[in-house]
């Protein structure tokens, strides 16, 4: 099976089991590429964020007018904040935005329970190496990756270039097919891992 990426400068089509990470300055404009993604040739999608609030990522959805019946979202902050949580069906809520086990259980959960063409979206990878540590990063990420390619979905993994060393960035962009970079100027690229 082959999905569409619809991101700029990279392939047309890749894979089911794809990872990408989409690299970016830490005030990139990462909705647009995000929301790109989303939108083609998805039958269920889950955005996990340890970014924003459930209400942000469905504000962001809606404002680039992706599809959000076929959207689950993954809130790591609300309960760490002590906002409170709105009960619906697709919108699941982890302990804290370093909860790697609530995580990895979540899109266990999502991938098993669904069917067709799934994608994921983490934003972001260096939220949660702030919250706890790179370590655990590197670890969620893994262990998601694995996931994905396991049920033949595809994903795509935020990383801020500019809070992390190269080293660190080099480590995470290892795990990935491919690295998707957004410069200061909204300019896409993209490399594939040899």
């Amino acid at each position: 099976m082959e999905y569409d990426l619809a991101i700029d400068g990279a392939p047309e089509t890749v894979p089911a089991g794809t990872a990408l990470l989409l690299l970016h300055p830490s005030i990139g404009e990462t909705d647009r590429v995000d929301t790109d993604f989303l939108s083609a040739d998805t039958d269920r999608f889950l955005v996990i964020s340890t970014r924003t609030t459930a209400r942000e990522v469905e504000q962001k959805l809606e404002y680039y007018e992706v599809d959000e019946s076929r959207a689950v979202i993954l809130d790591t902050l609300s309960i760490e904040r002590g906002y409170s949580r709105r009960s619906a069906p697709n919108i699941h809520y982890a302990a804290g935005p370093d909860d790697v086990e609530g995580i990895v259980e979540d899109v266990a959960s999502f991938l098993e329970s669904t069917e067709g063409r799934r994608r994921i979206t983490f934003d972001s990878l260096s939220e949660l190496a702030y919250y706890g540590d790179e370590a655990a990063a590197l670890e969620a990420a893994e262990r998601l990756i694995e996931l994905v390619r396991e049920h033949d979905a595809v994903c795509l993994f935020h990383l801020s270039s500019e809070v992390h060393d190269d080293e660190t960035v080099a480590t995470f962009a290892d795990l990935f097919d491919g690295t998707v970079t957004l410069d200061d100027d909204g300019n896409v690229s993209y490399e594939a891992t040899e």
